[in-house]
């Protein structure tokens, strides 16, 4: 009988195995922000997660970039990414979906999320920042929160706007991407999640109707400084880069970056 080399055996046997339905993904090769250099990243585009894991690019690193979150969590299952760097709460309702995935104790980045909105419009991004004031100071931010995040969660407790609210100031219409559960998600096909909700009691403070436009990540600065949109929420952290272009309101609520990698 002919010998078989090591190389030839692997060969065949992952032919067999997939032929017979096996997976022949890659096992995990990330099990720190160590192991990231050289190794293949899967962000969202124009996130935070795209930001930082550039710097990896200098040290031999390969970005992918994917227009939704679960675009590049499936790129992670089929191998073609070594993890994916994106929020913690999207990661944790992506691997509570898929029992092949799991998220790395390590945090990787610290972060504050903010509402963009256009460098031409001051009274507005003042309003906003009061609104935000009798939000916090009222506990309205903390529920809205603690309907998504938490052992409370599920939707038991959603915001509701006050009997009589009057929005006779008009209709301000927010940006957003609505992949990024549980900041904004689709349920019901309405847009919902903590942004979503908060934007809502911004409105109800300040006497406005809401109207929200659903659009790609990357697209929504640009939305926010040509007028199409009064404002941005989309899990959006300030940024110098983004400063170049819009201004921020006061952050209203903290955020972790994670690792996303193959168990």
């Amino acid at each position: 009988m002919k010998k078989i080399t090591a190389m030839a055996f692997a060969v065949v046997m992952a032919a067999v195995l997939t032929a017979c339905g096996a997976s022949s993904v890659a096992p995990n090769s990330v099990f720190s922000a160590d192991d990231l250099p050289g190794k293949s990243i899967g962000v969202q585009l124009g996130t935070t997660g795209d930001i930082y894991a550039s710097d990896y690019e200098t040290e031999g690193s390969t970005i992918e970039r994917y227009n939704k979150g679960a675009d590049a969590i499936q790129a992670l299952k089929q191998g073609k990414v070594d993890c994916v760097i994106i929020d913690e709460q999207p990661a944790k309702a992506f691997v509570e979906k898929n029992s092949d995935l799991t998220i790395l104790d390590e945090e990787f980045a610290l972060e504050e999320y903010a509402i963009c909105l256009s460098k031409e419009n001051k009274e507005l991004t003042d309003s906003i920042n009061g609104a935000l004031a009798e939000l916090k100071a009222d506990g309205t931010i903390d529920s809205i929160i603690a309907n998504y995040i938490g052992d409370d969660t599920k939707g038991k407790s959603p915001y509701t706007s006050p009997e009589g609210t009057d929005r006779s100031n008009g209709t301000l219409t927010m940006a957003t991407n609505a992949a990024f559960e549980p900041y904004e998600f689709y349920s019901n096909q309405q847009i919902v999640g903590i942004d979503a909700e908060l934007a809502q009691a911004i409105c109800d403070k300040l006497g406005y109707e809401l109207k929200i436009e659903d659009m790609e990540f990357d697209a929504i600065i640009n939305a926010v400084t040509s007028g199409k949109a009064d404002f941005g929420m989309a899990g959006m952290t300030v940024t110098e880069d983004r400063l170049l272009s819009v201004d921020f309101s006061t952050p209203y609520t903290t955020a972790t970056q994670v690792i996303v990698v193959r168990k």
